[in-house]
């Protein structure tokens, strides 16, 4: 199913991304908070103020980049060809206006060229998280 999934084999853990447009950072919040123990599993990197909100609010250790639209959503998708990130947890906000739209969907694109795991929700999320297949990967990549 995911046998495709390219994971970088020189670390122990797999690494996600967190992203979350202004309208989901509440959202966001509250679902880092109930899974601070799960998430703590995983390297996490986010974007600017959902990277300081995951770290100040929820307590998880964040390797922070630059804000989305600042350029942050670009440099995850960077990261995802590049074979450092093995899934993006990115809560969109259908209903709201992004400048930086092309930016969203080239990470989009690239999370589906590189059959990257993403969940644009907190359920999504929350199924990709619980999924041991991460941590399978990861094991097996090593």
């Amino acid at each position: 199913m995911l046998s495709h999934v390219k994971l970088a084999s020189n670390r122990e853990r797999p690494r996600i991304a967190i992203i979350a447009h202004d309208g989901k950072k509440a959202d966001l919040v509250a679902f880092a908070t109930f899974n601070r123990s799960r998430l703590q599993e995983y390297d996490i990197v986010a974007t600017g103020a959902t990277g300081d909100l995951l770290r100040d609010k929820v307590g998880l250790d964040v390797e922070r980049v630059t804000a989305g639209p600042h350029g942050g959503d670009v440099q995850i998708a960077s990261r995802v060809v590049e074979g450092d990130i093995d899934a993006v947890l990115f809560m969109v906000d259908p209903l709201d206006k992004h400048p930086h739209d092309p930016d969203i969907q080239t990470l989009l694109r690239i999370c589906n060229v590189c059959n990257i795991p993403l969940a644009t929700n907190i359920a999504t999320a929350d199924v990709l998280i619980s999924s041991p297949m991460l941590q399978e990967f990861r094991a097996a990549a090593s």
